[in-house]
C-alpha cells in the first residue's frame, strides 16, 4: 500500500524559508535524499513518487496556500486511492520549541488551519502528522506575524539537523512502523 507524505507551507519565494513552512522543508530535505523529481500535481500542488525500503511514498508540496492545503492533499489520495490513515502530513507547529519535533497517530488540527483543512477534506482526524516545533511565539507579536516571519540565525542552525532527523523519522516510520517511528522521535 503506496502512503502520501504532505508537507505544508506557502508557496512563493517570500514564504520560502518562514516558519510556516518547516513542513515544505521537511519535503525538500526528504526529496533530496530521496531522490525525487518534482513535477506538476493538478494546478495544486508538486509532487514526486519515490520507493523507500520498498514502501511506495508520494511525496505532496500543496501549493494552495495553507489554509487551502487540504483540496491537494485528497486531490492526490483520491486520484491513487491512498486511503487517510495512509496519509502523513508534515507541518509547523507553535506549541513546540524549535527543535522539537512530534509524531502522532491523530488528533485534532490544533489551530493549524492547513492541518484543520485535510481534515476536513479527508473527513477523519485519524491522519498521521509530524509537527515541526517554531515556536515559543514572543508575546508581543501576533501570530500571523511570527508565523509567516523567518528564522533567526540561531533557530536556523537548530532547524537544519532537525529537518534532516524528522527524514529520519519518516524513515523509521515507513519501515518499522508507527509505534517505533514515535518512540525513536518524540
Amino acid at each position: 500500500m503506496a502512503i502520501l507524505l504532505a508537507g505544508l507551507g506557502n508557496p512563493g519565494a517570500e514564504y520560502a524559508r518562514t516558519r510556516h513552512n518547516a513542513g515544505f522543508r521537511v519535503l525538500d530535505e526528504a526529496a533530496r535524499v530521496w531522490g525525487a523529481e518534482w513535477k506538476s500535481w493538478q494546478q495544486l500542488g508538486e509532487y514526486a513518487k519515490v520507493c523507500v525500503s520498498g514502501t511506495e511514498v508520494f511525496l505532496l508540496k500543496p501549493l494552495t496556500y495553507m489554509n487551502e492545503s487540504g483540496r491537494a492533499v485528497s486531490s492526490l489520495a483520491r486520484f491513487y486511492k491512498i486511503p487517510p490513515q495512509n496519509c502523513v502530513i508534515c507541518f509547523d507547529e507553535v506549541a513546540l520549541s524549535v527543535g522539537q519535533l512530534r509524531l502522532r497517530k491523530s488528533g485534532s488540527a490544533g489551530g493549524q488551519k492547513g492541518m484543520k483543512s485535510v481534515i476536513e477534506q479527508l473527513g477523519t482526524q485519524d491522519i498521521v502528522r509530524l509537527r515541526v516545533g517554531i515556536g515559543p511565539k514572543p508575546e508581543k507579536i501576533d501570530l500571523v506575524n511570527f508565523v509567516l516571519g523567518k528564522f533567526t540565525p540561531a533557530e536556523e542552525t537548530v532547524l537544519v539537523p532537525v529537518v534532516e532527523r524528522a527524514v529520519k523519522a519518516l524513515e523509521i516510520l515507513f519501515t518499522k512502523g508507527l509505534e517505533r517511528a514515535m518512540s525513536e522521535i518524540n
